[in-house]
């Protein structure tokens, strides 16, 4: 039975999230996208716990399931910040589920270390130890897989607050961690140059903040299961029996690919930034160190190395995104995109369908023919993508002549974000200028009586 799931999803209630996240607009853009199982997401949160308990009907096998028949599986991230070997940490984690009672177990559990309700990815102050500890304390079933593992920021092996190993984390816990997510800016390819990595399965999952198709599921791991059951996608995120592949963006339209600093629009390959010292040519301020640097850090295997009996993986990119790359419209939603992509949808039934199997000649009935070749050329690796860095996205050249306009255009955000940076220094500077003066006048009686108040509030 073949699964094509994305089990890294989020609420509403999550930072930095779409506020129409609800388990209707999830299944129906899932449908789309072409994924069969979704995680429920921040199930801990009190408000989203509700709605999935409102919305969902629990089956014998772990599964969830929705009013017109389609699956979830129990599943939240957690967000940890705390010391460890003389060093900050910011690691996220995945955590899953076998039902609700232990769901609820975990709620209770995490709930006695901090608030709940603020974030849908709430942070603790305790080490990832701590949390496989607390959760072996609960159930055996309980699988921890930390979160888009490359990435910078809050990324096991991520540069700015991670580690070189799974063993240097979790120390005498490392036993109890059977896989990890590439993340974005990193696939099985480059994993797999990390030998600690040999018996660690590799997954994929979209960390989708959105429905939109160009989000969730624009990473997914494919299974091939006897059922749909909680014991059979843990099994093979376990042993690896029933992992069948990975379906990843190319890793270049990642956000943290290469090194870089996007307020002065720098972006190098490791090579280029190791011999400036990491340190950007412009503002002379630390580089963000991407996932391709990091990989180089780590790797004991020569780029190249290929895995024997790994799980496969596809490379793809939103279909979105090329159609609206084609067509020279920057914004994937906008009207003539959606016309174009639903016109896709219609004739092969799903955003997968699209990318990964419909014949050039078919596509052609339905849309123009440089959509169609743009398709098969990302497909088989053949499109150049200027890297993702410092948080910016990856942006693919389907013509050569249309780089360095691209480029001009990326960097544009990044030159706004500057200015607004520089704006809201200006009136932090101001606002401590009139605090200053606030605090050395003599307040007046109606002044007076505020400041009472604020001090008493």
């Amino acid at each position: 039975m073949k699964i094509v799931a994305d089990l890294q999803i989020h609420s509403r209630f999550a930072r930095a999230c779409s506020k129409d996240l609800s388990f209707e607009t999830l299944e129906k853009y899932a449908k789309i996208k072409g994924t069969t199982l979704l995680g429920t997401g921040d199930f801990q949160h009190p408000i989203w716990n509700k709605e999935i308990k409102a919305n969902l009907k629990e089956d014998e096998n772990g599964i969830l399931w929705s009013k017109t028949g389609f699956p979830f599986l129990w599943q939240t991230e957690v967000s940890l910040m705390y010391s460890q070997g003389g060093k900050g940490r910011r690691i996220h984690n995945l955590i899953f589920s076998p039902n609700q009672d232990v769901s609820d177990q975990i709620t209770e559990a995490l709930g006695k270390k901090g608030r709940l309700d603020y974030d849908g990815r709430p942070i603790f102050g305790f080490s990832c130890i701590e949390l496989v500890e607390m959760m072996n304390s609960i159930s055996d079933k309980i699988e921890i897989i930390p979160a888009h593992c490359m990435t910078p920021w809050f990324g096991l092996f991520g540069s700015k607050t991670g580690f070189d190993s799974i063993k240097e984390c979790f120390q005498e816990k490392a036993k109890y961690i059977h896989a990890v997510e590439t993340g974005l800016s990193a696939d099985p390819g480059m994993m797999r140059r990390l030998s600690f990595l040999d018996n660690i399965q590799l997954v994929s999952f979209s960390d989708a903040h959105s429905y939109w198709p160009w989000r969730l599921g624009r990473e997914v791991t494919v299974f091939d299961v006897k059922k749909l059951s909680y014991d059979e996608i843990l099994k093979a995120i376990k042993t690896g029996e029933g992992l069948s592949e990975t379906i990843e963006v190319d890793p270049s339209y990642g956000k943290y690919h290469v090194d870089g600093h996007r307020l002065c629009g720098i972006n190098l390959d490791p090579k280029e930034s190791k011999k400036i010292g990491e340190i950007c040519p412009k503002c002379k301020k630390k580089l963000t160190i991407g996932v391709l640097s990091r990989i180089e850090q780590l790797a004991d295997r020569p780029e190249g190395y290929k895995a024997k009996n790994a799980p496969g993986f596809k490379s793809v990119i939103p279909l979105s995104e090329i159609i609206s790359f084609t067509i020279g419209t920057p914004n994937p939603a906008s009207r003539k995109v959606w016309e174009i992509y639903h016109k896709l949808i219609e004739k092969f039934g799903s955003e997968f369908n699209v990318l990964a199997d419909a014949k050039p000649e078919d596509m052609t009935q339905a849309v123009d023919k440089q959509i169609s070749e743009n398709i098969i050329r990302i497909r088989n690796g053949q499109v150049k993508i200027l890297p993702g860095f410092d948080g910016i996205y990856g942006v693919p050249v389907f013509k050569p002549e249309d780089e360095e306009k691209l480029n001009l255009l990326r960097m544009k955000s990044a030159e706004k974000e500057k200015s607004q940076i520089g704006e809201e220094e200006k009136n932090t500077t101001k606002t401590k200028q009139e605090k200053t003066t606030t605090k050395n006048k003599k307040p007046t009686l109606g002044q007076k009586g505020l400041l009472d108040f604020a001090k008493k509030n």
